[in-house]
């Protein structure tokens, strides 16, 4: 068995920044951003009013003095004239500050507002004027790679920018195994039970910026599980769950390898997960995931979203760790990493009694996994504990 470090850095060598496309900055979100982009004005574009008010002149900013309104300025429509000393300008927020300027009074220290104004005894010191470029100015870059938030997408819109050059999404074939399985709907017998990997890890990858194609179920034959393979050329990743361990239905790397499996290891010192298998298939990189519910998950997330980043053209790494105190004791761990899973609250982490690698409620209530070294010691309570976030 390899290390979980040893694994993930033969996981990465599978993959490589796939290429791009030119995508409408409307469909941009979530997705990752391949080539920088220079913003083609300034933001704002033109000094503007901060406040619905009146625009003067500094030297008419006195308590009590009365000035003559010469006009409006509202969003999108300029006052073309020039504000001169006695002089006022009727404006609403976002609209263009007039020549001659300096200075917006806010409507509510003023009386009157027809033809003029008398400005109140107590005056904001503050213009209320927001300068050009003050946001940012022309030329402004937003770097690459980066996956785009909607803070992002919206940024870039206020640059101008129509469309923007992606990372194409990574095509992923999910294949999962056993003649146990059938589809969520469908009418299990006794012996059976309902397909759920496949789901779990297409919600993960989707979320990762990749596309997932669910590929039929393939039964415990080799007739099977080849026209399975068959179904996922054209794939950038396969992904097969099950079947991949050492018990006689167990096929899917002696089809693989029959088919050009070129493997990169087979297991993993780590728990759950430990019969992992990589490696390329006809070009085509392949992760072959334990068939238990939890150990697929907790393998998508420490192996399978890093190779999607790396097909994205992101940094490519190690989950992120945090640290924070544990609820409870935890036993010496033994000599495989393990992801324990728990909750993750209020600066604490709950450490969950039932750690089974088939328990998915367990999952579904969990945002966290404690990571274990090999061979770690014992944890006291309140000890800190490295902690991945799910």
């Amino acid at each position: 068995m390899i290390t979980v470090a040893q694994a993930l850095e033969a996981v990465l060598s599978l993959g490589t920044p796939l290429d791009t496309e030119v995508v409408p900055l409307r469909h941009a979100s979530g997705r990752v951003l391949r080539e920088a982009v220079t913003a083609e004005r300034a933001q704002p574009p033109f000094s503007s009013s901060a406040m619905d008010g009146y625009a003067i002149q500094d030297a008419d900013h006195v308590a009590g003095n009365t000035l003559r309104v010469i006009g409006e300025a509202a969003a999108g429509h300029r006052f073309e004239g020039v504000v001169q000393q006695g002089q006022a300008v009727r404006i609403f927020t976002g609209a263009p500050l007039p020549h001659g300027a300096t200075r917006v009074v806010i409507q509510e220290d003023v009386t009157g507002r027809d033809s003029s104004i008398t400005l109140g005894a107590s005056l904001e010191a503050a213009t209320h004027i927001r300068p050009a470029g003050g946001d940012f100015k022309q030329g402004h870059v937003v770097k690459a790679p980066k996956r785009l938030t909607p803070a992002d997408i919206a940024l870039l819109a206020s640059m101008n920018i129509a469309e923007v050059t992606l990372s194409r999404r990574p095509a992923v074939a999910l294949l999962a195994t056993g003649d146990e399985l059938v589809m969520p709907g469908e009418a299990p017998n006794d012996e059976q039970i309902i397909a759920s990997n496949t789901f779990g890890l297409a919600a993960m990858l989707e979320a990762a910026g990749a596309t997932a194609r669910m590929l039929p179920i393939a039964r415990d034959n080799e007739a099977s599980l080849r026209q399975s393979f068959d179904l996922a050329r054209g794939a950038d990743l396969i992904v097969t769950v099950g079947g991949a361990s050492v018990g006689d239905h167990d096929l899917v790397g002696a089809v693989a390898a029959d088919m050009g499996l070129e493997r990169a290891f087979y297991k993993v010192a780590m728990r759950p997960g430990k019969p992992l298998m990589a490696g390329k298939i006809n070009g085509i990189a392949m992760l072959g995931l334990p068939g238990n519910p939890v150990s697929a998950m907790v393998c998508g997330e420490i192996f399978l979203k890093p190779l999607v980043d790396q097909m994205l053209g992101l940094p490519a790494t190690a989950r992120e760790t945090i640290t924070a105190p544990t609820n409870k004791i935890i036993p010496a761990n033994g000599p495989r990493e393990h992801y324990m899973r728990g909750r993750y609250r209020d600066g604490t982490v709950k450490v969950f009694d039932r750690q089974d690698s088939s328990l998915l409620k367990v999952l579904h209530v969990a945002n966290c996994l404690i990571k274990r070294a090999p061979h770690a010691p014992e944890i006291a309570v309140g000890a800190p504990v490295e902690i991945i976030l799910i």
